[in-house]
Order: structure tokens, then C-alpha cells, then sequence
């Protein structure tokens, strides 16, 4: 896996803690890039501590049922994915703009304790992130575009299907997953799916449903 300047290969390339950034309804995946409008202080924080050490920084969701811990922080998922800064900007108003790219995913072994503003965690790394998926051969290519041209149409959208065309198994799944317009839940599923192909069929599946109940939305709206 390279990301910006970086290659990461082994365990031994990746940092032993992570910097966790909550993010609800956000997902990032590996080789997936995420732009992201930094304004809080302690996030400005984080990112300042993140360019000056590995630049690695962990996004993952809150517990979808919004457990909340004693000081008020949300719980976290199980499963989140960690992004390298590859671009950083600052707008001259106190903000950070940054773009992470996906490099892999991780379960939280173990949440520290620190003095930071921002939360810190020991990641366990999904390793085979760091290299090609096998599975990328097995995606039903035509059953995902057809889903993911049925969606559109559905709500007045457009893509680039030139691009689309061009891009590769692996990139063109984690991308659709990454932009489609899908709730914490769904997103947390793409995020958990065991490699590329469960991941297409998991977004060929949810935008199915999605469709279903436009359709039968519709109808109502009709009787």
C-alpha cells in the first residue's frame, strides 16, 4: 500500500498508536481518499501532532446506538480505518483543510489514556489491507454498475462513466462505497465487509433495498 510519499507493507510500518478521530457517517477505505475541513482546537491539535509524527490518523464512527461514555465522549465502532495526511492547507481563518488516504483498517485493542485533548488508541491493523485483494477478480462488475446506474437515474444524478469505466475493480468499489448517500449503519458495513467482492455485494445489496423502498414510496404516494 503507498499513500502520498509513504509505503506501508508490514506491520512493522505502521505506528504502534493512532490518533482516533470520531466521525459519524463517514467512510473512509483503503486507497480511498477523504477530504476533510478541520476547525475544532483539539482536532487542530491533533493534525498538528499528526504531520509532525506518522500522519497516520483514525477515523471511525461512534457506536451506531449512541452509547455515550462517563465523560460524555461517544463510544466507538469496532471497526474504523486509518488515513495519512497527503495534502494540508491553512485558510488564513484558523482552519486546516486536509486530505487522508485509506491505508488500512483497524479494531481499537486498547484506548489510552493520555493528556491530549483529542483521543489516542493502539490500533490491531487489518493486515491484508496493505496488499492487493485477490477478491478484486471476482467482483460482478455489470451487477454494480447496473445498481449503481439505477440509483442515479432514480435521483436525477449523474456520474463520469468515463472514469468510471477506467478504473480499476478495487478502486471503483471503495469509491462508490466512499460516496454513496448512505446512513452510519450501511457505512459501517462496507467499512466491516471481509474484502472487495462481499464489499460490492454489500453495496449492490444496499442500493437494491434503497431502490425498493423508492419505488414502493412512490407508489404510496400515488394511492
Amino acid at each position: 500500500m503507498q499513500a502520498g510519499n509513504a509505503h506501508y507493507r508490514l506491520a512493522k510500518d505502521l505506528p504502534s498508536t493512532i490518533p482516533i478521530f470520531p466521525l459519524e457517517g463517514a467512510l473512509l477505505l483503503p486507497g480511498g481518499r477523504m477530504p476533510l475541513n478541520i476547525f475544532e482546537p483539539r482536532y487542530l491539535q491533533m493534525v498538528d501532532e499528526a504531520v509532525a509524527g506518522s500522519r497516520l490518523i483514525g477515523v471511525i464512527q461512534p457506536r451506531l446506538d449512541g452509547a455515550l461514555r462517563e465523560d460524555g465522549e461517544p463510544e466507538l465502532c469496532n471497526v474504523g480505518c486509518a488515513g495519512r495526511i497527503i495534502a494540508f492547507s491553512e485558510t488564513g481563518d484558523g482552519r486546516y483543510l486536509i486530505s487522508l488516504q485509506g491505508v488500512f483498517r483497524f479494531r481499537i485493542a486498547h484506548e489510552l489514556t493520555v493528556k491530549t485533548p483529542f483521543r489516542q488508541a493502539k490500533p490491531a491493523p487489518f493486515l491484508a489491507d496493505l496488499d492487493d485483494d485477490p477478491a478484486a477478480n471476482e467482483i460482478d462488475r455489470p451487477a454494480l454498475l447496473k445498481a449503481f446506474r439505477a440509483y442515479l437515474q432514480a435521483n436525477d444524478l449523474e456520474a463520469d462513466w468515463e472514469s468510471v469505466s477506467r478504473a480499476e475493480n478495487a478502486m471503483l468499489v471503495n469509491a462508490l462505497s466512499m460516496m454513496a448517500p448512505y446512513g452510519p449503519a450501511e457505512k459501517q458495513a462496507l467499512l466491516e465487509a471481509a474484502d472487495l467482492k462481499t464489499r460490492a455485494e454489500t453495496l449492490i445489496a444496499i442500493t437494491e433495498m434503497a431502490l425498493a423502498r423508492e419505488n414502493e414510496d412512490f407508489g404510496s404516494s400515488l394511492q
